[in-house]
C-alpha cells in the first residue's frame, strides 16, 4: 500500500499532461487552420494587387507623355 500512495502523486501528474498535451494538440490545429486561412487570404489580395498594379499601368500607358511637344 505504501508503494501506492508513493504513486499517486505521480499519476496525477501524468494525468494532468496529458490532458494539457489534449489542449495543446487542440490549440495548435485551430493555430494551423487560422495560418491556412490567413495564407488563402494573404495570396488572394497579393492576386488582386498584382491585377490592380496592371490596371494602373496600362492606364498609365494611355496618358500622353508630357516631356513631348505636341
Amino acid at each position: 500500500m505504501a508503494s501506492g500512495s508513493n504513486l499517486d502523486p505521480l499519476v496525477e501528474r501524468v494525468e494532468r499532461l496529458l490532458v494539457r498535451y489534449e489542449e495543446l494538440q487542440r490549440t495548435n490545429a485551430l493555430l494551423a487552420q487560422q495560418v491556412e486561412l490567413l495564407t488563402q487570404e494573404r495570396d488572394s489580395l497579393k492576386s488582386r494587387l498584382s491585377a490592380a498594379r496592371s490596371r494602373v499601368d496600362a492606364l498609365l500607358e494611355r496618358l500622353p507623355d508630357l516631356n513631348t511637344p505636341a
